[in-house]
């Protein structure tokens, strides 16, 4: 599905930025929401750095997993938390996006206990709204449009490796964790950096969906760093984010040519 056919399905909200960052906000995320064609909201979290005069800063979106699904725009902060901390920011300034989906309603519909995946046809209408509302805010807010990074763990590994597929252009990096994806995808990611990680004893989502991807982009000619923690379960991110050098190479990575339609 192109961008333009994903913007035409949906009425994104005005953000009222300024109006915003002096009402609901926890942490400093700012609230928002995104208004499905259909009616459907999603709602979601941004937090905005200070951007120096005529700067542009990178963007981050971050796709939470199961554990964190509702409608209370909070609970998707569990991990998002981390790329806001001072850890990251003090270093490398950037906004954050986390979108919150509903309960029940995964970003990709894929069953997670298989690795035969193929990815669907159409994106689901919460990844089509996030992918409209990172354009939206790459129009409307001090981002660098070469330096959209996207990752999540989980459901929101899985949704990583979708929105890669659906938007190779966007995004210039990846990092999913514990997720998987369609290895067909193979030759349309390839141009897109990515880092995956996955634990070796997940009983959740079988670490041969990384293995599958991994190799899929190696063969595709892909220069692909994967990760496999050879004691970890199914929780992956909680290794993964604090790996040495992963703040280094994501914010190295920048798309020669970036376009936002």
């Amino acid at each position: 599905m192109s961008s333009t056919h994903i913007r035409s399905l949906f009425s994104i909200l005005p953000i009222a930025l300024t109006a915003l960052a002096g009402a609901d906000t926890v942490d400093g995320f700012i609230a928002g929401q995104v208004t499905a064609a259909n009616g459907r909201v999603l709602p979601y979290r941004l937090f905005m750095p200070s951007v120096p005069a005529k700067a542009k800063l990178p963007l981050i979106v971050h796709f939470h997993g199961a554990g964190s699904w509702g409608d209370n725009n909070t609970a998707q902060l569990g991990q998002a938390r981390r790329f806001a901390a001072n850890a990251w920011q003090n270093k490398y300034p950037c906004f954050v996006l986390a979108p919150q989906t509903p309960t029940g309603e995964k970003w990709v519909d894929l069953d997670w206990r298989k690795t035969d995946h193929v990815m669907p046809a159409e994106p689901s209408w919460q990844m089509a709204a996030v992918l409209a509302l990172a354009e939206k805010l790459i129009r409307e807010l001090p981002i660098d449009p070469a330096r959209i990074y996207v990752n999540g763990q989980s459901m929101g590994g899985y949704a990583t490796w979708d929105a890669i597929s659906r938007r190779p252009d966007l995004f210039a990096a990846a990092v999913p964790v514990c997720g998987g994806g369609d290895p067909q995808q193979a030759d349309t990611i390839k141009t897109v950096p990515i880092w995956a990680f996955h634990g070796a004893r997940d009983t959740t989502v079988p670490p041969e969906n990384s293995r599958r991807l991994a190799a899929a982009l190696q063969q595709a000619g892909a220069t692909i760093k994967y990760t496999e923690y050879p004691d970890v379960a199914h929780d992956a991110w909680n290794f993964a984010y604090d790996e040495p050098g992963l703040r280094d190479w994501l914010f190295a990575q920048r798309k020669p040519t970036p376009s936002t339609k």
